[in-house]
């Protein structure tokens, strides 16, 4: 079980969280004497650097696990459709330089994104399985990477992919075959009831994002609301939780960051998890 943030450079959390006085550069070193695990939302916006991701590396212990947020314009703007060109670029952006750090990459979809087997279909063909098949999908990236990009793996080792569809859709029977035909997992999102909150297992490991209990983003989690999640996610770390009874790794990300809750629920949550 792994739980974390969405997200580090909050001016909202500094002098609250991060101790006063903490510079910027280090808040990512703080998060990672706090956490075992963040998630990294830049890459949704815009192509990441390189060496951004070599700098966050180095600044995490070494058990330290980053999930990624996939780009915005493979799933809002193309809306998963001809994105081989796209997903090539992503990943030759330079996320493989995470190296064993790299946890799962997150593909969150629009609202008005309907599901559609043929789109999914081809979509999760694409998505590589290990470190080695994103590295070859990264080398056919186009010009616009060239001098930018990152072209090597330490090993070729598996990787993981979770899907936060924000239309339901998605809850189809034929939509949870093809995530479970690709072990992608259906994201467990917590979104103040504004999209619908998804529990089908589909994968070896369950990805939840917690939104907000009451107000998308701005809203905390009482002690026994996250008392209840973390009943939830120690029964799927154990396997009572689901259906086949085998155990699945959790990754846990809060994104009720708009006034700052986000670390200190995910703090209350680990010592929930702690407590005998």
């Amino acid at each position: 079980m792994r739980i974390g943030v969405s997200g580090w450079t909050y001016p909202r959390w500094r002098g609250d969280f991060y101790p006063r006085g903490l510079v910027q550069k280090r808040e990512l070193e703080y998060i990672g004497s706090r956490f075992p695990t963040v998630e990294i939302n830049g890459s949704f916006y815009s192509l990441q650097r390189p060496e951004s991701y070599r700098r966050w590396r180095d600044a995490v212990p070494e058990d330290f696990v980053f999930a990624v947020k996939g780009s915005r314009y493979v799933t809002h703007m193309l809306r998963l459709r001809q994105v081989e060109t796209a997903l090539a670029n992503f990943f030759a952006s330079g996320l493989l330089a995470l190296g064993h750090r790299l946890g799962p990459v997150l593909w969150q979809l629009p609202e008005r994104l309907r599901f559609d087997p043929g789109t999914l279909s081809a979509f999760l063909r694409l998505l590589p399985t290990t470190t080695g098949e994103a590295l070859a999908l990264a080398r056919r990236h186009d010009v616009r990477l060239e001098g930018r990009e990152w072209l090597h793996v330490d090993e070729d080792v598996p990787l993981r992919h979770a899907l936060e569809p924000r239309s339901r859709t998605f809850g189809a029977p034929e939509s949870l075959r093809l995530l479970q035909q690709h072990r992608v997992s259906l994201v467990v999102a917590d979104t103040a009831g504004r999209w619908p909150l998804f529990d089908a297992l589909t994968s070896d490991f369950v990805y939840v994002r917690l939104h907000g209990a009451r107000k998308l983003y701005h809203s905390g989690y009482t002690r026994e609301e996250l008392g209840d999640w973390g009943e939830l996610i120690t029964a799927w770390a154990d396997g009572r939780g689901a259906g086949d009874g085998r155990p699945r790794d959790v990754y846990v990300y809060f994104d009720n960051d708009a006034r700052g809750h986000a670390p200190h629920d995910a703090e209350t949550l680990i010592s929930l998890l702690r407590a005998p």
